[in-house]
């Protein structure tokens, strides 16, 4: 090859490359001009979360970490505390983060000591709080999986002044009652509680099962859908692995991964409506996720702007819940009575 040709060659590339950068700035950055010039500065957030942790924007297990990650941090909050005056735990305001060596001690955090690090490097680099990464990773990764709301994202919290005070996080061994409790301690009703079980649609297991690692909360998860909320309705017969822990129910599908905590609060007579309702309204359970998610996000924080622009949005999911194959409707455990259970293809 003459030195010519090898110039023109290399000319080429360096073209390509360039259509190729614009062509994925342009998709990723179409609403930028709209937003707010105090969040032009997470499109470049994206950009970084999208290609170095999302892995291109996939719907993968550290989009999974993150999303878990924004309800650990968010529930550190309790009514409860601050009325015996004692300090109540800040929300959503990174202390998971800022007080890793502290928080991650608490079992309830195990397995989220990866998307921790990573999220406080990717905060100090962009010099965001990490309060604004959490939530902000938790969207962009929920907006990687089909079907999924798209979330709003609010900028502006401060850092975190004092680790979460321990066990606010509900574990999968707790009744469905004692979750409850703390959910309400939070400021989080019945239906938000079901709803935010949604993000176990695209959940796998790690932790409770070293025989079944990897299994799925449900036969769909690389989709957010409602067959997480019927498959949890419907009568366990197995386990995908050995099935030894307290934190897991018998499953209804070989494969699939079932929380006891789950199974609890599918048959809970302050729950099962909520429950049965999402399996036929997907609409429904979309929104109520993204209320609950917008107050698990927000609350006790004010002045924050808002940067939902940001945000991608997912990609459309549209398949109804149906039936596992050799499963039928005597399989279900209904427990609402108020009303019928909806139909199944």
């Amino acid at each position: 090859m003459t030195l010519f040709m090898l110039y023109v060659y290399l000319a080429g590339l360096l073209l390509l490359t360039h259509l190729y950068d614009c062509s994925v700035a342009s998709t990723i950055h179409t609403e930028h001009s709209t937003a707010a010039p105090s969040c032009k500065r997470w499109f470049e957030i994206l950009d970084d979360l999208q290609y170095n942790v999302f892995g291109g924007g996939k719907c993968g297990d550290p989009a999974r970490k993150a999303l878990r990650l924004t309800f650990h941090d968010g529930i550190g909050r309790s009514a409860a505390l601050k009325a015996s005056g004692r300090f109540p735990g800040g929300g959503a305001d990174g202390s998971i983060i800022k007080f890793a060596d502290v928080e991650l001690e608490d079992p309830a955090n195990t397995g989220l000591e990866d998307i921790v690090y990573v999220l406080r490097s990717l905060a100090d680099d962009h010099g965001v709080s990490y309060g604004d990464i959490i939530q902000f990773a938790g969207a962009v990764a929920l907006s990687n999986c089909p079907g999924s709301p798209r979330l709003a994202f609010y900028a502006g919290r401060a850092e975190a002044i004092a680790p979460s005070p321990p066990k606010l996080a509900p574990f999968p061994t707790d009744s469905a009652e004692t979750i409850l409790s703390r959910m309400a301690d939070a400021g989080f009703t019945a239906e938000d509680t079901v709803a935010l079980m949604a993000a176990h649609s695209v959940a796998v297991q790690k932790i409770i099962d070293p025989s079944a690692v990897g299994a799925p909360l449900d036969s769909t998860p690389e989709a957010f859908d409602s067959q997480f909320y019927l498959e949890t309705l419907l009568r366990g017969t197995s386990y995908p692995g050995k099935g030894r822990s307290a934190a897991e129910a018998k499953s209804p599908v070989k494969h699939v991964f079932r929380l006891a905590s789950d199974a609890a609060l599918a048959r809970h007579k302050s729950t099962a409506c909520y429950w049965e309702a999402f399996v036929g309204d997907q609409e429904r359970m979309r929104g109520s996720f993204r209320k609950a998610m917008e107050k698990l996000a927000n609350q006790g924080h004010s002045n924050l702007a808002d940067c939902s622009s940001v945000i991608p949005a997912p990609k459309p999911w549209n398949r109804p819940p149906k039936l596992p194959r050799g499963k039928n409707v005597s399989d279900i455990e209904q427990t609402c009575t108020a009303v019928q259970f909806p139909p199944l293809a």
